[in-house]
């Protein structure tokens, strides 16, 4: 199962050339994800066990594939392709009336949070792995 969601290109999106701005793809993404844990009541900044969790990237990638201008409207499509122990990998595909833009993946790994520390990786909570289980492409042990 995939999560889909759809935008509206911004103007503060685009560069010079009337084009979404490359680096627009990567918050697209993020903001996609965003809507994903809320939709299915998963707080990217929680609290387990008594520990403050969140999840940060190690990994991000974009494939651009075709041009898309202010107003327009896409479609971003998101699934689960690896569910880790402690980490997780979205893939996204973005279209523009079934025109593919572009593709790529964010890899975040679960970790405590504390003040003045450096994140430290924890294993995923039950919870959450059971709540991403329906968008999962394939499960890494």
């Amino acid at each position: 199962m995939n999560f889909k969601t759809s935008r509206r290109v911004e103007f503060r999106d685009t560069d010079t050339a009337g084009i979404v701005h490359f680096s627009n793809f990567f918050a697209y993404m993020e903001q996609t994800e965003h809507a994903f844990l809320r939709e299915i009541g998963q707080p990217l900044i929680g609290e387990v066990d008594g520990k403050r969790v969140s999840w940060p990237r190690v990994a991000a990638n974009c494939n651009y594939r075709s041009a898309i201008q202010f107003e327009q409207i896409i479609d971003i499509e998101m699934s689960v392709t690896k569910l880790g122990t402690k980490s997780i990998i979205y893939a996204f595909t973005i279209t523009r009336d079934g025109t593919l833009v572009a593709d790529g993946t964010l890899t975040a790994v679960c970790c405590e949070i504390e003040p003045g520390k450096k994140p430290k990786s924890i294993g995923i909570p039950a919870e959450f792995a059971a709540a991403v289980k329906p968008y999962l492409a394939e499960s890494i042990d």
